[in-house]
């Protein structure tokens, strides 16, 4: 899973990156607000650890702020306030679960693989459609009126981030860790194969892959 940890007291966010990467998951770390929220707005992210307190933006504010955009990235929030009300205000802000500092790192690695598993059921059924498009991620069918063509599980996997982030570019680097996973040793080149292979079943509809030269990639209609 690729899990996104917003922390601005360095030391903790240090300490978590360097526990959660030994069990096995890619972390993407940032230090306040804004910069955690720019992140998690590009919807790469399996889960996200969300300290309350930050520079620039509050971490309930935040998630009110995902939500709104229809992000639905399960958020475990950090804080240490404890009393019921400071609970209540981040579950209702749409939080999925909450943990009180200091903590066991046991707990936490229990939470999110909870949050991981609430997020692979959420998938388990989900379609995603874009463009007049339909791609079942469970089945890798991309489909367009009765027409249906079968994905590889790479092409299907490329093809979902760019659906679920229409309008966002997707830069090749979060593709290759997104797709191939943060410690594997696949070049930047394969994005750009696998980008040429999703573009070639893309030719049956109004849907193409640009190209934003020096960045990424986008999905847009023709």
């Amino acid at each position: 899973m690729r899990l996104l940890l917003v922390e601005d007291e360095k030391r903790l966010a240090d300490a978590l990156t360097y526990i959660l990467k030994k069990n096995n998951y890619g972390v993407d770390t940032a230090y306040d607000g804004e910069t955690g929220q720019a992140m998690a707005e590009t919807g790469v992210y399996d889960v996200i650890i969300l300290d309350r307190m930050l520079p620039y933006k509050e971490g309930v504010e935040i998630v009110k702020a995902l939500r709104t955009q229809g992000i639905s990235t399960p958020v475990l929030l950090l804080t240490a306030k404890d009393s019921v009300e400071n609970r209540i205000e981040g579950l209702d802000a749409g939080a999925d679960d909450y943990l009180i500092k200091p903590f066991s790192t046991g707990e936490l690695l229990a939470r999110v693989r909870a949050l991981g598993r609430r997020k692979l059921a959420q998938l388990g059924g989900e379609k995603i459609e874009a463009y007049g498009l339909t791609l079942d991620p469970l089945r890798c069918e991309l489909t367009k009126g009765e027409e249906v063509i079968k994905l590889t599980l790479k092409e299907s996997l490329l093809l979902e981030l760019l659906m679920r982030n229409v309008g966002q570019v997707i830069t090749k680097e979060q593709i290759l860790d997104r797709v191939w996973g943060l410690d594997s040793d696949v070049e930047i080149s394969n994005v750009e194969t696998y980008v040429h292979y999703l573009r070639k079943k893309l030719t049956f509809s109004e849907v193409s892959i640009g190209t934003i030269r020096g960045v990424g990639y986008c999905l847009k209609g023709i």
